[in-house]
């Protein structure tokens, strides 16, 4: 079953408080994204990857993969949302591939090899999956009074990549867009699908704050 990667880069820094897009800053001397595209082509050198991009840094990218040896690799241009970046990508995979597709953040450098292994296998198996981690802190869940405790059990934290046959994610990605579609697996299941959980990896976090990237940088030593 061929493999495919839908990488999401349309940020543009505005919640890292920087010019440069988070995607773009540097992790122990290299660019977010490199890291994140190193470890889908070390868990399969043969995956197809199609990096979605805003259209004002189309120009750097390249510049990018050129330099890191990524000339295999498809950039296309993102949408007003993460809905619309995604359908973009998905039309630059055949409808006939019978593929797995991970879509997956950019900004998740240190997405372990054996997370993105049980990903794409659950979804071979069951059309779908997507990486998850148990809570440890406790929960209050706001209401109109107030607030009250709920049981952290019944919830869990979703990272990516989240996988998908491509056969049924064509389809749900012809829906009419609305913004309860904060992710893929809000697509799918708007769409009647079930959605499969894996376990993720702690290290799997996304860089979104400043101090996000001291986080990472730590990590990173750890996981490597």
């Amino acid at each position: 079953m061929k493999k495919y990667a839908i990488i999401v880069a349309g940020g543009t820094g505005s919640r890292m408080n920087s010019d440069v897009p988070k995607q773009f800053l540097l992790l122990n001397g290299k660019p977010v994204i490199i890291h994140t595209l190193q470890r889908f082509k070390t868990f399969d050198p043969r995956i197809g990857i199609i990096v979605v991009i805003h259209p004002d840094y189309r120009t750097t990218l390249h510049t990018m993969l050129s330099t890191y040896g990524f000339d295999d690799i498809t950039v296309c241009e993102g949408g007003s949302t993460r809905f619309h970046s995604v359908k973009n990508g998905l039309m630059h995979i055949s409808p006939f591939s019978g593929a797995i597709v991970g879509v997956h953040d950019a900004a998740r450098p240190l997405v372990s090899n054996a997370t993105l292994e049980r990903c794409y296998t659950l979804a071979l198996e069951k059309g779908n999956a997507i990486p998850v981690l148990s809570l440890s802190e406790s929960l209050r869940q706001l209401n109109a009074t107030g607030s009250h405790s709920v049981n952290r059990a019944n919830y869990c934290l979703v990272q990516t990549p989240q996988c998908f046959n491509l056969q049924h994610a064509l389809p749900a990605y012809e829906q009419a867009y609305t913004e309860s579609f904060t992710d893929d697996a809000a697509v799918l299941e708007a769409f009647g699908q079930t959605i499969f959980l894996t376990e993720g990896n702690t290290e799997n976090i996304k860089i979104t704050h400043p101090t996000d990237m001291t986080i990472a940088e730590a990590l990173y030593q750890l996981v490597l």
